[in-house]
């Protein structure tokens, strides 16, 4: 074959390959080369984290923080706990203590023969379990469901005052007056088990067990003009007078054991090999990377231990009377109302985001837009100038139900405290510390990282919850 032959030939080919010969330097060749641009690592689990930038800081140098408040008399005013066999509902006996005007009693047969004389009732919707001015007839236990307390308004219209679910009870007053009338009706709103102490029984009990009616003897002296409405220790004071009259004397009465908050701590080791802090810390240092992202992930620990922790968490610390049922389910603006009434100057509404959402889809259902503030440099949905702050640590439940909190924050304030202590050896952040463990056989370098962190409640009306919330619908 001659030349211009095998010329041919071979350009030929090459167009039959598409030119596959490169005709420049490519550019994987041409990275070899080149400096890339980096980023700082990344991270999906930073969140923004507004729990911990809304709460004051106290410094709790001695790692425990005492809240020191005034005597309080009424405090048994929690919720009672039952067992269930089949259909067949009992309270436990040592539950009957969380009524006021049994707290503190504990002769334990008394309690079972009190528990015994309770007697199962099952209301359909609509049905009343007290009517306005009628006799209080006894002691009513609500074991599942739900009850609303009705009243007539100054116009003739029905006003709702409350609603009342499993663990709440009314009537426990017929324990010390014998002829209380009921102040407004109370309805089953869904089908509703509840526990009646009768009044006959209660009279029974009382001339039988002379210990029960010493105990509630005691009470009736403990309450007449001895505690003001939130049931705390009176302070006599005289106003209003005339002349030269004897001035009451009088002193702020404290309660003997004080509820104490320890410092809770998060750890971890961070571990870094010396070849790579040696070799590799252009143009990112990697110690200081390796740091910074292991602070984030111990932030995120902290304020959800902040939420959650059944020692000193918000949602576990609230008082039961600042636990508050929705009203139908989804998060509506009434109950967003009764939130915040419930407490003096309300600072901030938390909840999760998919809550933060229901709200809206409730607010959009009656035609309401609800403002925005402008918080921290964002613009964020607010109700009644109060801000909805974001927080995913709220939980959600199984069927889709969640919690809303509405806090007030400071000392100053008696409000919603976190706790720390500054001044820590090796100290990497206010609260947090970073301290060098040493180097091990292996060329590893070790680092022990700590948050110590704690929150405090200073009275109940600091905090309120919003319950059973439904996102669902």
């Amino acid at each position: 074959m001659s030349d211009s032959a095998l010329a041919n030939t071979t350009s030929q080919s090459a167009a039959g390959n598409g030119g596959s010969e490169p005709t420049s330097l490519s550019r994987a060749a041409a990275r070899n080369l080149a400096s890339t641009t980096k980023s700082a690592p990344q991270m999906q689990e930073i969140t923004s984290r507004w729990l911990l930038r809304i709460l004051p800081w106290v410094q709790t140098s001695g790692g425990t923080y005492r809240v020191n408040r005034r005597l309080t008399y009424t405090v048994g005013d929690g919720r009672v706990e039952f067992t269930g066999e089949g259909a067949s509902v009992r309270v436990i006996p040592t539950e009957l203590k969380e009524l006021a005007q049994l707290r503190g009693f504990d002769e334990d047969e008394a309690l079972e023969a009190l528990a015994a004389r309770f007697e199962q009732r099952e209301l359909q919707p609509g049905e009343h379990l007290a009517r306005d001015g009628e006799p209080i007839d006894g002691v009513h236990l609500i074991a599942h469901g739900r009850v609303e307390e009705r009243a007539s308004g100054p116009y003739g219209d029905e006003a709702a005052l409350d609603v009342l679910t499993g663990g709440d009870h009314l009537g426990e007053q017929a324990f010390i007056e014998t002829d209380g009338v009921w102040g407004h009706d109370a309805v089953a709103a869904v089908p509703t088990t509840v526990l009646t102490l009768p009044r006959s029984a209660i009279a029974e009990l009382i001339e039988r067990i002379p210990a029960l009616s010493e105990h509630l003897e005691r009470f009736r002296e403990a309450q007449s003009g001895r505690t003001n409405r939130h049931g705390e220790a009176a302070i006599e004071i005289a106003s209003g007078h005339d002349g030269e009259p004897d001035l009451p004397r009088t002193f702020v009465d404290y309660e003997l054991s004080p509820r104490e908050y320890e410092l809770s701590v998060a750890q971890t080791v961070l571990r870094v090999h010396t070849r790579v802090a040696d070799l590799y810390n252009k143009p990112m240092n990697q110690m200081e990377q390796q740091l910074r992202l292991t602070v984030e992930a111990l932030r995120e620990q902290q304020e959800d231990q902040m939420v959650n922790n059944r020692e000193f968490g918000l949602l576990h610390n609230a008082a039961l009377r600042q636990r508050i049922p929705t009203r139908t389910g989804p998060p509506t603006p009434d109950d967003l109302d009764e939130l915040l009434s419930r407490r003096r100057k309300p600072e901030y509404l938390i909840a999760h985001p998919k809550a933060i959402a229901a709200i809206g889809r409730e607010c959009s259902k009656r035609g309401i837009y609800p403002a925005t503030v402008e918080f921290g440099g964002h613009h964020i949905p607010a109700w009644r100038g109060v801000p909805i702050l974001p927080c995913n640590k709220i939980p959600i439940s199984r069927t889709r139900t969640t919690s809303i909190l509405c806090m007030r924050t400071g000392e100053d304030e008696q409000g919603v405290v976190g706790l720390h202590q500054t001044g820590l050896p090796d100290e990497y952040e206010p609260g947090l510390s970073v301290r060098f463990m040493g180097i091990d056989e292996k060329a590893v370098m070790s680092y022990l990282v700590s948050a110590y962190y704690s929150a405090a409640v200073l009275v109940p009306d600091a905090l309120g919850i919003l319950e059973n919330v439904e996102i669902g619908r």
